[in-house]
């Protein structure tokens, strides 16, 4: 029975939370008719939440005669949530207040691939971060690390750069060096998550496509991101377009990520032009000046990410598909470009967007999902923190 109580109480006050950060700013009243829960226990729960200090209360002015209205809102320093984008070369750090809000970022070179200076130096950070805000009512709330790899549902990592996987267990290593609740996800899915709250929180059929090193997929339906059923779902770039084509580390030969991820397109324009440490700068400049090599093999790239493009959204027919990619952040057409290469009469996109968050996607839905775990709701909304 306390058990149930329990479960109840929790599930009121993640939709009074779920009502609060919905509009902002609500009275009592009016988070009784959006919840349908009765006054006494919208009394009794906001209450303890205030006595948190999770809540704030505000006096609304108005002009007519009477008691003025009192509202609530999410006190957005109670705690901090911290995301962290381990990939292959570096490591990103955020910092968000309890709303999503950006705070402090920063990022790091990994210049070892030992899984043991790995630990050390998160837990470094970790600790530093802890430090920075444990003077807040809930400090450092949490931490979530997405992980360029496989990450099974118990969070164990199944594969992934760098090499944290081969048995190691990552999550278990950094509680216990910190103390705290550590959460480990797909880097992809995490760029979903954050398309879905930073983005696009009404929309129940969402896909997001990361290009970078690989290519990943992140799929939202409704408040859930598809999984499978080990948890690998969306190792995309697996998907063969090209039999018998380029030897791709997975084993087979012709994979997708061997054409249209960043990676390989860089390995392309380095190779022809004979050249290492090609920026994105290098390459606008050059798409500016209409160099005829990098011209030719952006076009061969855009024709090889729509090849891959139209086989998922015939799989998946998408809401809103997003393509988080830097390369594709250079031509303020892309979308326009990748849709009429696009010709299948059968499936089309029926939104086709580039990412807006660019490379700080896998960090903020880091960040977005600690800050879920903490309040316990279905759905977040975070669009407020971009305007």
């Amino acid at each position: 029975m306390a058990k149930d109580n329990a479960h109840i109480k929790k599930m009121n006050q993640a939709l009074i939370i779920s009502s609060i950060m919905e509009h902002g700013e609500i009275s009592r009243a009016e988070i009784a008719k959006v919840t349908g829960l009765n006054k006494s226990t919208i009394t009794v729960q906001t209450g303890e939440l205030l006595e948190q200090a999770l809540l704030l209360e505000t006096t609304q002015e108005h002009n007519l005669l009477g008691r003025r209205p009192i509202s609530l809102s999410i006190n957005p320093d109670a705690g901090y949530a911290l995301g962290i984008d381990l990939d292959r070369n570096h490591a990103a750090f955020m910092i968000t207040d309890l709303l999503g809000k950006p705070i402090h970022t920063e990022s790091v070179g990994l210049a070892t691939m030992d899984y043991h200076d790995i630990v050390r130096l998160l837990t470094q950070y970790i600790r530093h971060y802890q430090g920075e805000y444990d003077q807040a009512p809930h400090g450092l709330i949490g931490v979530t690390i997405g992980i360029h790899g496989l990450v099974d549902h118990q969070g164990q990592v199944a594969f992934a750069q760098p090499p944290i996987d081969q048995g190691r267990h990552l999550q278990q290593d950094l509680q216990n060096q910190t103390g705290l609740r550590i959460h480990l996800k797909n880097n992809a899915n995490l760029c979903a998550f954050a398309e879905s709250v930073y983005g696009h929180p009404r929309s129940n059929h969402l896909l997001s496509i990361h290009l970078g090193s690989g290519i990943g997929l992140g799929l939202r339906v409704n408040t859930e991101t598809l999984t499978g059923y080990h948890g690998f779902a969306g190792e995309i770039g697996h998907m063969i377009i090209q039999p018998e084509g380029r030897p791709c580390s997975c084993g087979n030969k012709g994979c997708w990520e061997q054409y249209a991820s960043e990676g390989s397109f860089m390995e392309q324009l380095s190779a022809t032009k004979h050249r290492s440490n090609i920026s994105y700068e290098n390459i606008k400049g050059w798409m500016q000046d209409s160099d005829p090599v990098t011209c030719r093999l952006m076009d061969q790239y855009y024709d090889d990410i729509a090849i891959g493009l139209n086989n998922v959204i015939n799989l998946c027919n998408p809401e809103i598909t997003i393509l988080n990619s830097e390369l594709l952040r250079l031509h303020s057409n892309a979308a326009q470009d990748l849709r009429s290469r696009l010709r299948s009469t059968i499936s089309n996109p029926h939104e086709l967007l580039i990412s807006e968050l660019g490379n700080q996607a896998c960090v903020m839905g880091a960040c977005a999902y600690v800050i879920q775990q903490f309040w316990g709701t279905p759905r977040l909304n975070f669009t407020a923190v971009r305007k």
